[in-house]
């Protein structure tokens, strides 16, 4: 039978044992904290890995499913708007009926739609079900944090966050790579059907391992209307910083659905002061620390997202790389993740969160401000040693963040927790490119004309001086076909010297918004709620 700690279902207040009740917790395979971290491991290494490897299969998806440039961009966003919209509704959903049961169901749905994409003969069909996709995915996340809170105690659970978002960290930097090595040597279907199984591993895992650790005060009710204002509202932010670079930050419809997105925010906060089980009791943020985590994972995300975003194209459009080595190229960037994970856990552990974190986000600063010196004949030892700070820096603050928001919120809330960190992280993902962009595409506007015209290169018309810049913010020369050998040097030197301004200064925001990071991690401490964790977890 499956154990869990919950509450009396007369309503009763009779508190349950707080250990499982058919085998004690940390004895056997079912519930040992570290059989149980690997297996939401399993798990989420899918959700994480999709999240970068699918970029790499979008030109042979573009080429076999005759679809438009528009309909590739869906691949990804449709992934990424149902994830972010539902990631705190599905900590809720963890949080009434237990995260075990979440978590199996999000790993069986996920698998479930991955294999449904590689046998889709239609790019409709692909952005369905990678909607799917993120939808299982959104259950899956705030699940597995869920899980480690309840199972590890107090003193090991910084470590075993560390690990996870090691798994996350390695996932999401490993992924060109992957991805580059299936769609190269076997199929862009192959990207999906890998996590076939994988998540058949992770419910075997799951079916063997896993407990259900459900708080005794957990809830037995549903804000629906709350449900929908937060889902809207969210839709609406997404959906704007999707549509930005397409619409135009000035764009009344830019801005239109930014206004929609306030209001339903407000209308949120309001509602969920009136309602007896609110989804979000807002009385959370009154913790400092937990606001002050949620802020930081934002601020983490711009930095790290937006600046990566440009580094992927610098190195196969600047430097002419391919997706394999470029992601090679990264490595010290995960290597430096995956090495500093668990060290910042028990740094944290002894520590406390507060210098670890500060300090994590001081290095993020110096990386990205290295990055923003990259010139277009840099080597690749300087582009290392940039890469690896910055893995370096944002390990502490992968692990940090995550113990100051999901322990200074009560047990029986972690799942809300866990989904308010993985959407603060989605939406600064989000923001970072979004915003970064903006600025790169502004210093290109702004320099290719002059460039273009003091490399003594023909005059372009309006319209082709738009599409050149169109080129040039992905770091590729627009270089026609038949053109001279000596115009076309002097075109891509134009392109790249101005793909290089663009991004230093991109760079530049970055390691600003690093710095305010830096500020805010010392409103941070170790959580309120910590000894809840793992109670009755036994001997690890």
């Amino acid at each position: 039978m499956t154990s869990q700690t919950t509450i009396d279902a007369t309503g009763s207040g009779d508190k349950a044992s707080s250990a499982p009740s058919d085998e004690a917790p940390g004895k056997g395979l079912r519930g040992h904290p570290w059989f149980t971290l690997i297996t939401v491991a399993v798990g989420v290494m899918m959700v994480a890995l999709d999240g970068t490897i699918v970029a790499i299969a979008n030109p042979a998806i573009q080429k076999d499913l005759g679809a438009s440039f528009a309909d590739v961009q869906w691949i990804t966003n449709g992934y990424f708007l149902a994830l972010a919209v539902t990631l705190i509704t599905a900590g809720k959903l963890g949080d009434r009926f237990g995260h075990r049961q979440t978590f199996l169901i999000g790993v069986v749905g996920f698998a479930a739609a991955s294999g449904a994409i590689g046998l889709s003969d239609s790019i409709a069909l692909v952005v369905t079900f990678r909607v799917f996709q993120g939808l299982f995915g959104a259950l899956l996340m705030p699940a597995a944090l869920g899980l480690l809170r309840a199972t590890f105690p107090a003193e090991k659970l910084n470590m075993a966050i560390g690990i996870w978002g090691m798994v996350i960290g390695a996932s999401t930097a490993g992924g060109p790579i992957l991805g580059g090595l299936l769609v190269q040597h076997v199929s862009w279907q192959s990207v999906f059907f890998i996590n076939v199984p994988v998540g058949v591993l992770a419910l075997v895992l799951g079916v063997l391992i896993l407990t259900d650790h459900r708080a005794e005060n957990a809830p037995r009710s549903f804000d629906l209307l709350g449900i929908g204002l937060l889902s809207g509202a969210m839709f609406c932010l997404v959906w704007a910083l999707i549509k930005a670079p397409t619409w135009g930050w000035g764009d009344v419809l830019t801005w239109s659905f930014l206004g929609v997105s306030v209001l339903g925010f407000g209308l949120f906060a309001f509602w969920e002061t009136r309602v007896k089980e609110p989804l979000i009791p807002l009385g959370l943020f009154r913790s400092v620390p937990l606001s002050a985590g949620v802020v930081l994972m934002v601020l983490m995300a711009i930095a790290f997202m937006g600046g990566l975003f440009f580094v992927t194209f610098y190195l196969q459009n600047v430097h002419g790389m391919s997706p394999v080595d470029a992601g090679l190229h990264l490595l010290p960037l995960t290597g430096m993740m995956i090495v500093g994970s668990p060290l910042a856990g028990a740094l944290i552990t002894k520590s406390g969160p507060r210098i670890p974190l500060a300090g994590g986000m001081a290095l993020t600063a110096i990386a990205m401000f290295g990055m923003s010196t990259l010139k277009t004949d840099t080597g690749s030892g300087i582009m290392s040693l940039w890469f690896a700070l910055l893995g370096l820096g944002l390990a502490p603050v992968m692990v940090g963040a995550t113990e100051v928001i999901v322990g200074n919120a009560p047990m029986e809330l972690s799942g809300v927790a866990g989904g308010l960190q993985q959407a603060a992280m989605q939406i600064g993902g989000s923001l970072g490119t979004a915003v970064l962009g903006a600025v790169m595409a502004s210093k290109v506007d702004g320099d290719l004309a002059g460039n273009w015209s003091d490399a003594k290169l023909p005059p372009l018309t309006p319209a082709q001086l738009d599409q050149a810049s169109e080129a040039v913010q992905v770091g590729a020369a627009p270089v026609a076909k038949d053109t001279p050998a000596a115009i076309a040097a002097k075109i891509t030197d134009v392109a790249h010297d101005t793909f290089i301004s663009g991004m230093s200064l991109a760079c530049l925001v970055a390691a600003g918004v690093a710095v305010v990071a830096v500020l805010v991690a010392m409103f941070t401490k170790r959580g309120d709620n910590a000894e809840a964790a793992g109670a009755g977890a036994g001997h690890i």
